[in-house]
């Protein structure tokens, strides 16, 4: 395999891509790279949605299979989620990000407990052409403020609290906190995990439980060029300032796509434990 990618590189990247993405719009051209300045594009004029490819091409035969299984940090409570609800989850998520103003190439920062909801914000995000940047929920609220800064974020999705081996993390308070420095920031969107009270400004603050019921279960996905951004994702900052690292739609879809096949060698009926945090 790895010889043909090498010797026979735009026959076997052509095949997998077909292999592994529904595209709605084929690729003019395969690949241009220059090495020497770090510069790399695949699937030029290729047209796809990451979303469409996680969710919806499953709704046909598999709506009623089970798209994610959650464990919270109470091993009592969990949750088992269809392909037909987390479409129904991410439609409604996309709409109320629509609603208030968030458009393709848009940056939204989720700084959130690991609950479905932030499965749904990424998978929201990809959907309407929104370009997701994941902060880790045990930074500070300064780690916040330098990452919504620097990727000019104008949405931040978080939580009134998060718990992490059984004790409370202040993300909303924290979230508060972070944007006293960012003038930006038009809408937080906060999802009730523990009902704790928290601080509320008018008009940029709404609950999520609250705004989803206003809208529909349907939204049509955004068809994104391969080269347009998915997400940015930040160094740890641990040698000098984090870095953001961009990931693009096509090329991440793919590579993705093939790890999970060849590296964790998945196969129908298995189940991938996600450690990741």
């Amino acid at each position: 395999m790895y010889d043909a990618s090498i010797k026979r590189s735009e026959k076997f990247w052509s095949q997998k891509a077909d292999e592994f993405i529904n595209w709605f719009k084929p690729w003019d051209k395969l690949n241009e790279s220059d090495f020497n300045e770090g510069q790399a594009k695949w699937f030029i004029g290729g047209r796809l949605n990451a979303c469409y490819n996680c969710v919806d091409r499953h709704l046909a035969l598999k709506a009623d299979h089970t798209a994610i299984i959650w464990e919270g940090d109470d091993p009592s409570d969990d949750l088992n989620i269809t392909y037909r609800e987390l479409h129904e989850a991410v439609c409604r998520l996309s709409n109320v990000l629509k609603d208030r103003g968030v458009k393709k190439g848009d940056r939204v920062c989720i700084y959130m407990p690991m609950i479905p909801e932030a499965a749904y914000a990424m998978l929201a995000c990809a959907r309407i052409g929104a370009i997701h940047s994941v902060v880790f929920g045990g930074f500070s609220p300064q780690a916040l403020k330098d990452r919504i800064i620097d990727s000019d974020c104008h949405t931040v999705i978080t939580a009134d609290e998060g718990i992490r081996g059984g004790r409370p993390v202040p993300l909303k308070a924290n979230t508060d906190n972070a944007l006293q420095d960012c003038p930006n920031v038009s809408t937080v969107l906060v999802i009730k995990r523990t009902g704790s009270k928290v601080n509320w400004i008018e008009g940029r603050d709404l609950w999520y439980h609250e705004a989803i019921t206003h809208f529909p279960a349907e939204c049509e996905p955004e068809p994104m060029d391969s080269e347009d951004p998915l997400f940015i994702l930040y160094t740890s900052g641990s040698t000098g300032k984090p870095k953001g690292v961009l990931h693009t739609t096509g090329g991440y879809l793919l590579q993705a796509a093939m790890t999970h096949k060849y590296v964790f060698d998945y196969k129908e009926g298995d189940i991938y434990w996600c450690t990741a945090d």
